[in-house]
């Protein structure tokens, strides 16, 4: 058995920060280990792999003793299109035409790992990530009238876990989340008007923020094929991003909203597997998120006091307007021969963003709606090891609005997302 030292896994924490960006409902991922992204992001109630404590806690206690490493190749194509002449308001007014991001692929690590104590007990760790809020628009757009404009926003999160099975094979869990974030934002000085505090407002490089949280879950037999699972992570508070304090509502703050998960697993056969998954995300809980864009905008562009707390960086600021996100997802896994599992899924979830939120939004358009999924687990080694893969498509979905009474904006994405993972159990 391989041994795995502290220093390994500090390495695969301090790669996991680089730039993550994921298949997103809204800027959360679509799912959280490759098995369960293959099945669009189902599987709450169906433990396979240490992955599952990022979602359900409980889940640990089902998955044996075992090391999960993937690696995925993400492509976002994200875009906005200005229609007509500007004018007044908004402040900077937006050339016609059409400005794609160009910044379109990432590479994306996770990494998981379980212990069994004993029949009741398990512990596990993962290193996981949320990401979706990158944008580069080359100086060449000249965006927002400040040259390249952007933002980056990367999230990791580290989760120590523990589980309890009890008897009837229900079992409980609960997370530790150990939470990191670096941000950077570009190109907006032509803000500096709107913000109580210019010079915290953009182009002062990646700025950093820490926090804690907790993710409780629970799985629940209904039955010999029907299992319950559930999960609900806290709302992660973090400390401000200082740099960018004249950006974020309530100086800097940037917190990372709760999401709760239920889903059901109906085992129909031995080898068939059908799963439903329900998820809500409570963006609009964070006001760097949730604030909305008008009246504030209106009035801070015309504000005659060097500050308010309508205004950017101000306790009750501009944000980007995002409702709180509500995700079906629907999964199949078939257990075939020959060590050979197959899995497919579908999700929808109602984008965040509203049409009356796209001028802000250029910079964060998170319009995702549908993704497609398909993956296999292939095991060797008389079952000790697996090589796993998953495929995503999230096919384009624009969302437009006015931002002037004589120009709309439209923005628009679509996503591409392959990743390779290998698991040993030991």
């Amino acid at each position: 058995m391989p041994h795995f030292s502290f220093k390994s896994l500090s390495f695969l924490v301090l790669i996991s920060i680089s730039s993550f960006s994921f298949a997103t409902n809204g800027y959360l991922a679509h799912g959280y280990g490759i098995k369960s992204k293959g099945m669009a992001g189902t599987g709450i109630a169906l433990p396979q792999d240490s992955l599952i404590g990022a979602t359900n806690p409980a889940g640990i206690a089902f998955v044996g003793n075992r090391l999960d490493l993937g690696v995925s190749v993400f492509s976002p194509r994200r875009s906005y299109e200005v229609t007509g002449n500007p004018s007044v308001p908004p402040s900077p007014a937006l050339a016609p035409g059409k400005v794609d991001s160009d910044r379109e692929y990432f590479i994306i690590p996770e990494f998981g790992m379980t212990w069994q104590l004993d029949n009741h007990k398990a512990v596990g760790i993962t290193v996981t990530g949320n990401g979706g809020m990158n944008t580069r628009y080359a100086s060449s757009n000249n965006t927002f009238g400040g040259g390249e404009a952007g933002i980056d926003l990367s999230q990791l999160f580290l989760a120590p876990t523990f589980s309890y099975r009890f008897n009837n094979d229900a079992a409980i869990g609960v997370s530790a989340i150990l939470a990191y974030q670096s941000f950077e934002a570009k190109g907006l000085s032509q803000f500096a008007g709107l913000s109580n505090s210019p010079s915290n407002l953009t182009d002062n490089g990646h700025d950093s923020s820490y926090g804690a949280g907790i993710n409780l879950g629970f799985i629940l037999p209904l039955g010999s094929q029907v299992t319950l699972g559930g999960g609900y992570r806290s709302r992660v508070y973090m400390t401000e991003f200082d740099d960018y304090k004249g950006l974020f509502a309530e100086q800097g703050d940037f917190d990372i909203p709760a999401s709760a998960t239920i889903g059901l697993a109906w085992k129909t056969t031995d080898s068939l597997t059908l799963l439903i998954d329900l998820q809500k995300t409570w963006y609009s809980q964070i006001d760097a998120i949730g604030h909305t864009q008008n009246p504030a905008m209106d009035i801070c562009g015309s504000r005659v006091t060097p500050t308010s707390p309508s205004c950017l960086g101000g306790d009750n600021g501009i944000g980007f307007g995002w409702n709180d996100m509500t995700t079906v997802k629907l999964g199949v896994q078939y257990a075939a021969s020959n060590h050979w599992t197959w899995r497919a899924g579908y999700s929808h979830g109602n984008q965040p963003i509203p049409d009356s939120e796209v001028f802000f939004n250029i910079l964060a358009p998170g319009v995702m709606q549908e993704h497609f999924t398909v993956g296999f687990t292939k095991q060797y080694d008389g079952g000790r090891q697996e090589i796993n893969f998953s495929a995503m498509y999230a096919p384009k979905y624009s969302v437009k609005g006015a931002i002037s009474p004589t120009q709309t904006v439209e923005l628009e994405m679509k996503q591409y997302q392959l990743e390779l993972g290998w698991s040993l159990l030991f």
